[in-house]
């Protein structure tokens, strides 16, 4: 049933102008546009998440940015179709999944590698728009020590969108 509300979620999404300024107060000033450029319903699915954190009392600015940004790499490359069949796949036959997926920019099968490793592509397009290695971590799932209970506070506001 998540998953579905996840599909409707996704195809009725919308960020209104207050959010979207949340965002910018959030993000540093050349992560902006890579948010900005984001699809709607991950833009939508990166406010839910630093909300969720926000509501729960964590406040920490890498964690926020990492929220924001964590699906930044899906962008264009994953369109609606690709995210379903991976959703489909990744429960019912990951290894055909993990066939499919090419790391070839340039083909058909890209979209796959990009929903299989979207965490560290997100995490390597923070660091080019200027975040911090520790937002970087936080969106790979690789935060150190110190940072786990943040890490899964993170986690738990993910999965509850």
């Amino acid at each position: 049933m998540h998953r579905v509300e996840q599909f409707f979620g996704h195809l009725t999404a919308h960020v209104r102008p207050d959010e979207a300024a949340l965002a910018r107060r959030i993000l540093p000033e050349g992560a902006w546009p890579l948010f900005d450029g984001m699809p709607v319903a991950d833009r939508r699915h990166g406010l839910d998440v630093a909300q969720r954190l926000l509501a729960a009392g964590h406040d920490d600015p890498d964690l926020l940015v990492a929220a924001l940004l964590h699906d930044a790499a899906k962008g264009g490359q994953l369109r609606l179709w690709h995210r379903v069949t991976g959703v489909l796949l990744e429960a019912v036959a990951p290894h055909l999944l993990a066939r499919l997926a090419s790391p070839a920019p340039g083909s058909r099968r890209h979209a796959f590698h990009v929903y299989l490793h979207h965490a560290a592509l997100s995490a390597e397009a923070a660091r080019a728009a200027g975040c911090s290695e520790r937002s970087a971590a936080f969106i790979r799932g690789s935060a150190p020590e110190a940072d786990r209970a943040l890490a899964a506070a993170f986690h738990v506001a993910d999965e509850a969108s």
